[in-house]
């Protein structure tokens, strides 16, 4: 999400005469867009603002100036204590205003010094200020479906920092999607906070069904018509908002990839409901069987936290049960981290840290093998890859896998923009490695089935 509202704001940044800088120090303005999510992401704020600082002076010696704003969750949850903590700082805004950029730029400029604060929930949609992006050239792009969050899960801050969920009409949606792919682009990503609580304004020139909001399933199913449009792909996903339109969806539209980013946080019911997060695991595996019966190549990744207060060693054992159960292609994992403002942070039953480390270490340890053995099963096998981009390496390619794979294979920059066939001959960390098969048709495909 905020690699999209960073892209955002170059798009809204161009038309003022500003181009992305090489470095900070290189820049007349710099925009640190920040997650609020855990504490590390936040800390990581005052450090980068640190570095900055020295830069700053340097532009100030030169008799120039160097405009530092801080965007984002960080912003939104902590305001003026930026400015206590790092003075420099000119403009602290929140993740619903950056359309208001060019307006808190102008006054930036016309009073040096001045503090500007935009970190209000404004009764305007953000999403009616997106217009067709100037800085889009790539393969893959994200596109942002709907925001904010309503669950109120007991350990997240999201709900304080991009407030209500909220989705885009479908109209804006596929003309956005129309002129991605018109630029180039052969891989959505469709994102938010809540990607499958989406329910958008339906189109008044669009099917029979007489629905006024459509799910994400039928947006899938809208966007997979769009010529030239070879992959679909979302996160992030809440089990509770798993539907049966959506999982047919999985079963059908041969553009929506095999994979699915789907986050469980914990295999505990106790804390399950600790968390306030509205889903069972005997519903979550009702879910995942449910997708794997239309799709039976779909591969699951998760979110899992550890060490939320309460968890016992049942508790985290159940964890590692349901890891083992399910199995999942990769996922994330991090030691619990209050957050201010979230009930969780109230609660006096903490873990130990040192109990926390170790048990962040046990689950990890089975995630990677269950991640090496996925990738594996790959080797000696032909798989349709999109090449995105060229390699490190002279001559070298690299793409992604239906299952979001990155492979390396050796081929013309021609290639770039295809779906190739792959064969996977080794794996290295994380990547595949392999040859193309056969002769590559370099013109634009149709739609392939992956």
């Amino acid at each position: 999400m905020n690699m999209y509202d960073s892209s955002r704001m170059v798009d809204i940044l161009t038309p003022l005469g500003y181009k992305v800088a090489p470095s900070p120090e290189d820049a007349d303005m710099v925009i640190l867009n920040t997650c609020h999510i855990r504490a590390k992401a936040a800390e990581k704020v005052y450090s980068e603002l640190g570095r900055l600082r020295s830069y700053h002076a340097e532009k100030a010696k030169q008799g120039e100036r160097m405009i530092i704003a801080v965007a984002g969750c960080v912003a939104q949850a902590e305001g003026e204590e930026i400015i206590k903590r790092a003075p420099m700082v000119d403009m602290v805004f929140g993740p619903q205003t950056y359309h208001r950029l060019p307006e808190m730029i102008a006054k930036a400029h016309r009073v040096s010094g001045q503090k500007l604060f935009d970190i209000d929930f404004p009764e305007e949609n953000k999403f009616d200020h997106i217009t067709h992006r100037h800085s889009q050239s790539a393969v893959t792009a994200f596109l942002t479906i709907q925001e904010g969050c309503d669950k109120f899960c007991t350990f997240c801050v999201v709900p304080y920092t991009r407030g209500a969920e909220m989705s885009r009409p479908i109209n804006a949606i596929i003309e956005e999607a129309k002129g991605l792919v018109a630029n180039g682009v052969r891989e959505i990503t469709l994102l938010g906070q809540n990607v499958n609580a989406y329910h958008g304004a339906a189109p008044s020139n669009v099917g029979t069904t007489g629905k006024t909001e459509w799910g994400l399933g039928r947006l899938i199913y809208e966007l997979a018509e769009i010529d030239g449009l070879a992959r679909i792909r979302y996160t992030t996903s809440h089990p509770k908002d798993m539907d049966d339109e959506l999982i047919a969806a999985h079963g059908n539209v041969s553009a929506l990839m095999p994979y699915l980013h789907l986050p469980v946080q914990s295999g505990s019911d106790k804390i399950l409901k600790a968390m306030n997060r509205r889903h069972t695991i005997a519903t979550y595996f009702d879910i995942v069987d449910r997708l794997r019966k239309v799709r039976p190549d779909l591969s699951l990744t998760s979110d899992f936290i550890i060490g939320f207060p309460g968890e016992t060693d049942a508790d985290f054992a159940d964890t590692l049960s349901l890891i083992s159960k399910v199995g999942f292609a990769g996922s994330f994992s991090f030691k619990y981290s209050p957050r201010p403002g979230t009930p969780a942070a109230l609660s006096a039953e903490t873990v130990a840290e040192a109990v926390k480390t170790d048990r962040l270490e046990t689950v990890q340890q089975l995630l990677a093998s269950q991640q090496d053995a996925f990738n594996r099963q790959h080797i000696g096998q032909t798989l349709p890859v999109l090449l995105e981009k060229s390699g490190r390496n002279a001559g070298q390619l690299v793409g992604r896998s239906p299952w979001l794979q990155p492979v390396h294979i050796d081929g013309d920059r021609q290639a770039i923009g295809q779906i190739v066939s792959c064969n996977v001959t080794h794996i290295h960390a994380h990547s595949l490695f392999g040859t193309m098969v056969g002769e590559q048709n370099h013109q634009r495909s149709e739609r392939v089935y992956a």
